[in-house]
């Protein structure tokens, strides 16, 4: 079976900006809600990753989880923020990953692209790219619903 996919690349200037647009997608989260974060090392998946935290009503301070793996938190829906770097495909089947992803709350996953077998098909997938000092090009392709809605009204309304 095809995922149908949307696509829409947004323009960040500024942190508010990457904050807004974490912020949007914050308030259309459901339980079960799937983003994968993509991009080079510094390209701004932690801090992508906070803003969402932010706006999720996560307390507190949330920080990369490198060495952890999955760090969980509790705001309006419960957040689960992976970075899958360090691992093999074969090591993320045994870490049950799939009842984070199918759970109660919210999935943030850094460097998904590692895992593809293992991610949902349906999903938002967010690649960072830095394209000068300070801004962004953010390409998000959402898989399925309700990510290829997000895409499209983010594309006809902005944040």
């Amino acid at each position: 079976m095809t995922i149908s996919q949307e696509q829409f690349t947004f323009r960040s200037v500024a942190e508010a900006q990457t904050g807004a647009l974490a912020g949007f997608l914050a308030a259309q989260a459901v339980p079960g809600t799937v983003i994968v974060l993509d991009g080079d090392l510094g390209a701004g998946k932690t801090a992508f990753s906070k803003a969402f935290a932010s706006h999720l009503g996560v307390p507190g301070i949330v920080n990369s989880p490198t060495f952890t793996l999955i760090k969980e938190y509790e705001g309006r829906l419960p957040l689960y923020h992976m970075d899958v770097y360090r691992i093999t495909q074969d090591e993320a089947e045994d870490l049950g990953l799939d009842e984070y992803f199918y759970g109660t709350g919210v999935c943030l996953v850094e460097w998904g692209s590692i895992i593809p077998d293992i991610l949902p098909k349906q999903r938002l997938h967010m690649y960072i790219e830095t394209t000068d000092v300070g801004e962004r090009l953010i390409h998000l392709t959402g898989y399925g619903e309700p990510y290829e809605q997000w895409c499209r009204s983010l594309r006809e309304n902005g944040v």
